[in-house]
Protein backbone atom coordinates (compact mmCIF):
# COMPACT_ATOMS: atom_id res chain seq x y z
CA UNK A 1 0.00 0.00 0.00
CA UNK A 2 1.30 3.41 -0.76
CA UNK A 3 1.89 5.28 2.33
CA UNK A 4 0.46 8.88 2.79
CA UNK A 5 3.31 11.56 4.16
CA UNK A 6 2.91 13.88 6.65
CA UNK A 7 5.48 16.73 7.14
CA UNK A 8 6.54 17.82 10.80
CA UNK A 9 5.84 21.64 10.33
CA UNK A 10 7.44 24.37 12.07
CA UNK A 11 10.31 22.57 14.45
CA UNK A 12 9.68 24.68 16.84
CA UNK A 13 5.73 24.46 17.44
CA UNK A 14 3.45 21.79 18.06
CA UNK A 15 3.74 20.05 14.74
CA UNK A 16 6.18 17.50 16.03
CA UNK A 17 4.38 16.48 19.59
CA UNK A 18 0.79 16.08 17.51
CA UNK A 19 2.30 14.25 15.17
CA UNK A 20 4.06 11.55 17.91
CA UNK A 21 0.46 12.00 19.29
CA UNK A 22 -1.20 10.94 16.12
CA UNK A 23 1.24 8.08 15.57
CA UNK A 24 1.08 6.51 19.17
CA UNK A 25 -2.57 6.80 18.39
CA UNK A 26 -4.97 3.38 18.15
CA UNK A 27 -7.11 4.97 15.62
CA UNK A 28 -4.11 5.65 13.43
CA UNK A 29 -4.47 2.75 11.14
CA UNK A 30 -2.33 3.82 7.69
CA UNK A 31 0.77 3.34 6.60
CA UNK A 32 2.62 6.63 7.42
CA UNK A 33 5.73 8.68 6.38
CA UNK A 34 7.22 11.31 8.49
CA UNK A 35 8.98 14.47 6.53
CA UNK A 36 11.20 15.59 8.90
CA UNK A 37 13.57 15.48 11.90
CA UNK A 38 14.32 12.39 13.64
CA UNK A 39 16.19 13.94 16.54
CA UNK A 40 13.44 16.71 17.06
CA UNK A 41 10.82 13.76 16.45
CA UNK A 42 12.58 12.20 19.57
CA UNK A 43 12.75 15.10 21.47
CA UNK A 44 8.73 15.52 21.17
CA UNK A 45 8.18 11.99 22.48
CA UNK A 46 9.83 12.69 25.29
CA UNK A 47 7.93 16.07 26.27
CA UNK A 48 4.79 13.72 25.78
CA UNK A 49 5.80 10.32 27.87
CA UNK A 50 5.32 8.06 24.73
CA UNK A 51 6.99 5.58 23.67
CA UNK A 52 7.53 5.94 20.01
CA UNK A 53 10.05 4.31 18.51
CA UNK A 54 11.98 6.68 15.59
CA UNK A 55 13.55 4.96 12.76
CA UNK A 56 14.60 6.71 9.92
CA UNK A 57 13.97 5.76 5.94
CA UNK A 58 15.94 6.31 2.47
CA UNK A 59 12.55 6.41 0.58
CA UNK A 60 9.19 5.65 0.82
CA UNK A 61 9.44 2.24 -0.49
CA UNK A 62 11.65 0.97 2.40
CA UNK A 63 8.38 1.31 4.72
CA UNK A 64 7.56 -1.57 6.40
CA UNK A 65 4.21 -1.01 8.10
CA UNK A 66 3.70 -1.22 11.82
CA UNK A 67 1.16 0.58 14.24
CA UNK A 68 3.67 2.67 17.14
CA UNK A 69 6.67 3.40 15.08
CA UNK A 70 7.69 6.61 13.48
CA UNK A 71 9.04 6.50 9.98
CA UNK A 72 10.99 9.65 9.01
CA UNK A 73 12.36 10.31 5.72
CA UNK A 74 15.08 13.51 6.77
CA UNK A 75 15.48 16.24 4.36
CA UNK A 76 17.55 18.78 6.37
CA UNK A 77 19.77 18.85 9.19
CA UNK A 78 18.54 21.28 12.52
CA UNK A 79 21.18 22.40 15.15
CA UNK A 80 20.38 20.26 18.49
CA UNK A 81 18.32 21.82 20.63
CA UNK A 82 16.56 24.11 18.62
CA UNK A 83 14.28 25.76 20.94
CA UNK A 84 10.43 24.75 21.37
CA UNK A 85 8.36 28.08 20.86
CA UNK A 86 10.17 30.83 19.54
CA UNK A 87 10.27 31.97 15.58
CA UNK A 88 13.33 30.93 14.08
CA UNK A 89 14.65 31.29 10.03
CA UNK A 90 16.22 27.55 10.49
CA UNK A 91 13.00 26.37 11.73
CA UNK A 92 11.44 27.94 9.11
CA UNK A 93 13.59 26.90 5.85
CA UNK A 94 13.22 23.38 7.48
CA UNK A 95 9.03 23.62 7.70
CA UNK A 96 9.27 24.95 3.91
CA UNK A 97 12.28 21.93 2.71
CA UNK A 98 9.39 19.32 4.36
CA UNK A 99 6.74 20.41 2.09
CA UNK A 100 8.97 20.78 -0.88
CA UNK A 101 9.75 17.06 -0.21
CA UNK A 102 6.11 16.29 -0.04
CA UNK A 103 4.76 17.85 -3.39
CA UNK A 104 7.96 16.07 -5.22
CA UNK A 105 6.85 12.41 -3.29
CA UNK A 106 2.73 13.21 -4.25
CA UNK A 107 3.35 14.26 -7.85
CA UNK A 108 5.69 11.28 -8.56
CA UNK A 109 2.85 9.19 -7.10
CA UNK A 110 5.26 7.79 -4.27
CA UNK A 111 2.76 8.67 -1.58
CA UNK A 112 -0.96 8.46 -1.91
CA UNK A 113 -1.53 11.96 0.02
CA UNK A 114 0.11 14.59 1.34
CA UNK A 115 -0.86 15.78 5.09
CA UNK A 116 0.63 18.81 6.89
CA UNK A 117 1.19 19.82 10.03
CA UNK A 118 1.46 23.39 10.84
CA UNK A 119 3.58 26.25 9.98
CA UNK A 120 4.41 29.61 10.80
CA UNK A 121 4.73 32.58 8.32
CA UNK A 122 7.17 34.68 10.30
CA UNK A 123 9.33 32.12 10.01
CA UNK A 124 9.65 32.06 6.38
CA UNK A 125 9.77 35.30 6.26
CA UNK A 126 13.15 34.94 8.16
CA UNK A 127 14.44 32.40 6.18
CA UNK A 128 14.34 34.45 3.09
CA UNK A 129 10.89 32.77 2.08
CA UNK A 130 8.25 35.11 0.92
CA UNK A 131 5.05 33.11 0.77
CA UNK A 132 1.96 34.00 2.74
CA UNK A 133 1.24 30.68 4.26
CA UNK A 134 0.82 26.48 3.31
CA UNK A 135 -1.67 27.16 0.83
CA UNK A 136 0.81 29.48 -1.94
CA UNK A 137 3.84 26.89 -1.46
CA UNK A 138 1.79 23.79 -2.55
CA UNK A 139 0.29 25.65 -5.72
CA UNK A 140 3.65 27.12 -6.97
CA UNK A 141 5.48 23.64 -6.47
CA UNK A 142 2.63 21.88 -7.84
CA UNK A 143 2.20 24.19 -10.72
CA UNK A 144 -1.60 25.19 -10.13
CA UNK A 145 -2.58 28.33 -11.28
CA UNK A 146 -6.20 27.89 -9.98
CA UNK A 147 -6.75 26.43 -6.72
CA UNK A 148 -8.40 27.42 -3.06
CA UNK A 149 -8.44 27.07 0.50
CA UNK A 150 -11.58 24.77 1.24
CA UNK A 151 -12.23 24.31 5.29
CA UNK A 152 -14.31 21.18 6.08
CA UNK A 153 -15.57 19.94 9.49
CA UNK A 154 -18.62 16.87 9.97
CA UNK A 155 -21.37 20.07 9.25
CA UNK A 156 -19.83 22.56 6.97
CA UNK A 157 -17.84 22.50 3.76
CA UNK A 158 -16.06 26.57 2.64
CA UNK A 159 -13.92 27.45 0.10
CA UNK A 160 -12.41 31.15 0.29
CA UNK A 161 -12.57 33.01 -3.53
CA UNK A 162 -9.52 35.25 -1.73
CA UNK A 163 -7.55 33.65 0.97
CA UNK A 164 -3.87 34.82 2.63
CA UNK A 165 -4.62 38.87 1.61
CA UNK A 166 -5.49 41.82 3.94
CA UNK A 167 -9.16 42.76 3.94
CA UNK A 168 -8.74 45.91 2.30
CA UNK A 169 -6.45 43.99 -0.73
CA UNK A 170 -8.84 40.82 -0.76
CA UNK A 171 -11.93 43.27 -1.97
CA UNK A 172 -9.87 44.07 -5.27
CA UNK A 173 -9.39 40.66 -6.04
CA UNK A 174 -12.99 39.71 -5.95
CA UNK A 175 -14.11 39.93 -9.41
CA UNK A 176 -16.26 37.87 -11.94
CA UNK A 177 -13.18 35.47 -12.64
CA UNK A 178 -12.24 34.60 -9.44
CA UNK A 179 -15.90 34.18 -8.41
CA UNK A 180 -16.47 31.69 -11.57
CA UNK A 181 -13.15 30.22 -10.36
CA UNK A 182 -14.08 28.87 -6.79
CA UNK A 183 -17.31 28.15 -7.65
CA UNK A 184 -15.77 25.90 -10.10
CA UNK A 185 -13.52 24.50 -8.10
CA UNK A 186 -15.88 24.00 -5.11
CA UNK A 187 -18.12 21.91 -7.57
CA UNK A 188 -15.56 20.25 -8.82
CA UNK A 189 -14.05 19.04 -5.54
CA UNK A 190 -17.35 17.42 -4.29
CA UNK A 191 -18.13 15.61 -7.45
CA UNK A 192 -14.68 14.07 -6.90
CA UNK A 193 -15.34 13.15 -3.55
CA UNK A 194 -18.10 11.64 -4.32
CA UNK A 195 -20.98 13.75 -4.25
CA UNK A 196 -22.85 13.60 -7.70
CA UNK A 197 -24.42 17.16 -7.81
CA UNK A 198 -22.80 19.65 -5.27
CA UNK A 199 -25.10 22.61 -4.30
CA UNK A 200 -23.01 25.36 -4.24
CA UNK A 201 -23.88 28.48 -2.17
CA UNK A 202 -22.26 31.49 -2.70
CA UNK A 203 -22.26 34.05 0.10
CA UNK A 204 -22.55 38.05 -0.69
CA UNK A 205 -19.93 40.36 0.55
CA UNK A 206 -21.79 43.05 1.73
CA UNK A 207 -24.74 42.91 4.47
CA UNK A 208 -27.86 41.44 3.53
CA UNK A 209 -25.60 40.31 0.14
CA UNK A 210 -25.44 43.95 -0.76
CA UNK A 211 -29.71 44.59 -1.04
CA UNK A 212 -29.40 45.36 -4.85
CA UNK A 213 -27.19 47.77 -4.55
CA UNK A 214 -28.29 49.69 -1.36
CA UNK A 215 -25.22 48.52 0.82
CA UNK A 216 -22.71 48.26 -1.83
CA UNK A 217 -22.35 47.46 -5.40
CA UNK A 218 -20.28 44.50 -5.53
CA UNK A 219 -22.92 41.74 -4.97
CA UNK A 220 -25.24 42.76 -7.63
CA UNK A 221 -22.29 43.41 -10.36
CA UNK A 222 -19.81 40.74 -9.73
CA UNK A 223 -21.14 38.19 -7.35
CA UNK A 224 -24.33 37.82 -8.96
CA UNK A 225 -23.04 37.57 -12.83
CA UNK A 226 -20.30 34.67 -11.68
CA UNK A 227 -23.64 32.87 -10.18
CA UNK A 228 -25.28 33.29 -13.17
CA UNK A 229 -22.21 32.40 -15.44
CA UNK A 230 -21.88 29.32 -13.17
CA UNK A 231 -25.48 27.61 -13.66
CA UNK A 232 -24.76 28.51 -17.84
CA UNK A 233 -22.26 25.52 -17.58
CA UNK A 234 -24.50 23.13 -15.28
CA UNK A 235 -23.09 23.99 -11.80
CA UNK A 236 -25.89 23.98 -9.09
CA UNK A 237 -24.87 27.39 -7.94
CA UNK A 238 -27.04 29.64 -5.84
CA UNK A 239 -26.28 33.56 -4.13
CA UNK A 240 -25.06 35.71 -3.54
CA UNK A 241 -26.90 35.10 -0.42
CA UNK A 242 -26.74 37.06 2.82
CA UNK A 243 -23.36 36.17 4.86
CA UNK A 244 -25.10 36.05 8.15
CA UNK A 245 -26.82 33.09 7.48
CA UNK A 246 -25.96 31.42 4.94
CA UNK A 247 -23.15 29.03 6.98
CA UNK A 248 -26.12 28.35 9.11
CA UNK A 249 -28.27 27.46 6.06
CA UNK A 250 -25.45 24.62 4.76
CA UNK A 251 -25.65 23.28 8.17
CA UNK A 252 -28.81 22.89 8.59
CA UNK A 253 -28.63 20.73 4.71
CA UNK A 254 -29.62 23.30 2.53
CA UNK A 255 -26.59 23.18 0.86
CA UNK A 256 -23.25 21.18 0.05
CA UNK A 257 -20.51 24.39 0.02
CA UNK A 258 -20.20 27.66 0.66
CA UNK A 259 -18.13 29.98 -1.22
CA UNK A 260 -17.08 32.63 1.30
CA UNK A 261 -15.54 35.80 0.11
CA UNK A 262 -12.89 36.52 2.15
CA UNK A 263 -10.44 34.96 4.97
CA UNK A 264 -12.38 35.65 8.20
CA UNK A 265 -15.61 35.16 6.74
CA UNK A 266 -15.30 31.84 5.49
CA UNK A 267 -13.15 30.61 8.40
CA UNK A 268 -14.75 31.67 11.44
CA UNK A 269 -18.56 29.43 11.16
CA UNK A 270 -16.05 26.94 10.45
CA UNK A 271 -13.22 27.01 13.35
CA UNK A 272 -16.17 28.19 15.90
CA UNK A 273 -17.57 24.54 15.64
CA UNK A 274 -14.67 23.55 16.84
CA UNK A 275 -10.59 23.01 16.05
CA UNK A 276 -10.48 19.65 16.62
CA UNK A 277 -12.89 18.61 13.97
CA UNK A 278 -11.69 21.03 11.01
CA UNK A 279 -9.54 20.05 8.70
CA UNK A 280 -7.98 22.39 6.00
CA UNK A 281 -8.01 21.06 1.88
CA UNK A 282 -6.16 22.36 -0.93
CA UNK A 283 -8.24 22.05 -4.05
CA UNK A 284 -7.08 22.60 -7.78
CA UNK A 285 -3.95 20.69 -6.84
CA UNK A 286 -3.12 17.45 -8.67
CA UNK A 287 -2.30 15.74 -5.80
CA UNK A 288 -4.70 15.15 -2.52
CA UNK A 289 -3.39 17.84 0.57
CA UNK A 290 -5.00 18.24 3.50
CA UNK A 291 -3.73 20.07 6.58
CA UNK A 292 -5.01 20.58 10.35
CA UNK A 293 -6.92 23.51 11.05
CA UNK A 294 -4.50 25.77 13.48
CA UNK A 295 -1.73 27.18 13.85
CA UNK A 296 1.87 26.42 15.30
CA UNK A 297 0.88 27.34 19.09
CA UNK A 298 4.21 28.42 20.13
CA UNK A 299 2.29 29.24 23.58
CA UNK A 300 2.08 25.66 24.44
CA UNK A 301 5.16 24.21 22.00
CA UNK A 302 7.41 21.80 23.95
CA UNK A 303 5.03 21.46 26.95
CA UNK A 304 3.58 18.24 25.89
CA UNK A 305 -0.22 19.37 25.73
CA UNK A 306 -1.31 19.73 22.42
CA UNK A 307 -4.53 17.96 20.76
CA UNK A 308 -3.62 16.07 18.17
CA UNK A 309 -6.94 15.53 17.37
CA UNK A 310 -7.06 17.98 13.66
CA UNK A 311 -4.34 16.15 12.36
CA UNK A 312 -6.09 12.47 12.86
CA UNK A 313 -9.19 14.03 11.24
CA UNK A 314 -6.84 15.69 8.41
CA UNK A 315 -5.59 12.36 8.05
CA UNK A 316 -9.09 10.86 8.34
CA UNK A 317 -10.04 13.13 5.38
CA UNK A 318 -6.85 12.55 3.21
CA UNK A 319 -7.62 9.07 2.93
CA UNK A 320 -11.00 9.18 2.07
CA UNK A 321 -10.29 12.26 -0.75
CA UNK A 322 -7.45 9.73 -2.57
CA UNK A 323 -9.42 6.84 -2.15
CA UNK A 324 -12.10 8.82 -4.44
CA UNK A 325 -9.48 9.36 -6.89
Amino acid sequence: MVPIAITMGDPAGIGPEIVVKLIADERCDLPLVVIGDGDVLTRAAAITGLDVPIRTLTSPEDLTPGSGVAYVLPVTALPENLPWGRVDARAGRAAYEYVAKGVELALAGRVAALVTAPINKEALRLAGLAYPGHTEILAKLGGSDAYAMMMINNEIRVVLVTIHEPLRAALDRITVETERTAIRLAYDALRRAGIAAPRVAVAGLNPHAGENGLMGHEDRDVIAPAVRAARADGIDASGPWPPDTVFMRARNGEFDVVVAQYHDQGLIPVKYLGLEHGTNVTIGLPFVRTSVDHGTAFDIAGKGVADHTSLLTALRHARTLAGAR
